[in-house]
């Protein structure tokens, strides 16, 4: 349970920003929306990332709480909009988090990490059947991960679904040179291919986008039934 002091924490920072957002308050955060946020939102999280990376404590308390105002002013335009407020935002993870986790809130017994996840999981899938209606096979994966990420995530769903795709694809662990991965050597090749794209006039990140989405569409249609 959350102390008086960090629930007073809290609603200051909401209090604070309520105010940039009032007549009299400060024009540049009156002149934001959802939209021209997105940016900043990228940028606070980039930066708590390489804190993380750095285990720079700290500054990562710092970024930390750059992050959680960036939650804060999206939640009080929602609130202004007459949509959700803070509350409501806090309320629904607590609630995710309570019903993904019967193995500490209610009676069910997991020992291993595997087993939370694939209970995880069976939860998810079983919220997602019962919301909005999605079609294809990958479409509920963010689609605004950063090319790296999106195209892990993307093989995740065809490893998990075995899905098929197309030649040489399916044996991506004997396609590295002949080398054995590790974190290190996986992150040299990947630099090395980024430093040839780059002295080659290429966009690494849009490359891999493009191919990732192009992995996507051909198991898209692989799965659909032949024409009779």
């Amino acid at each position: 349970m959350l102390s008086s002091e960090s629930m007073s924490a809290i609603e200051d920072l909401r209090q604070t920003m309520a105010r940039l957002r009032e007549p009299g308050g400060c024009p540049w955060d009156q002149e934001q929306t959802h939209q021209t946020l997105v940016r900043c939102l990228i940028d606070e999280v980039s930066e708590l990332i390489d804190t993380i990376d750095r285990q720079d404590m700290p500054h990562m308390r710092e970024e930390l709480g750059d992050v959680l105002i960036q939650i804060v002013f999206h939640a009080r335009l929602a609130e202004e909009a007459g949509l959700f407020n803070f509350d409501d935002v806090a309320r629904e993870i607590n609630e995710k988090l309570v019903r993904r986790h019967p193995h500490v809130f209610g009676t069910d017994k997991l020992q291993t990490s595997d087993q939370v996840i694939a209970q995880w999981e069976v939860i998810k899938a079983t919220e997602k059947k019962n919301g909005p209606a999605k079609s294809g096979i990958f479409k509920a994966l963010p689609p605004r991960l950063p090319a790296l990420m999106f195209a892990e995530a993307v093989w995740k769903q065809i490893e998990k679904k075995q899905l098929p795709v197309g030649e040489g694809v399916d044996s991506p662990k004997i396609r590295v040179l002949g080398e054995q991965l590790t974190t290190e050597s996986l992150g040299r090749m990947l630099f090395e291919l980024v430093a040839a794209g780059r002295a080659n006039g290429l966009d690494p990140e849009g490359a891999l986008r493009l191919h990732t989405t192009k992995v996507m569409r051909d198991v898209e249609q692989r799965r659909q039934p032949a024409a009779s």
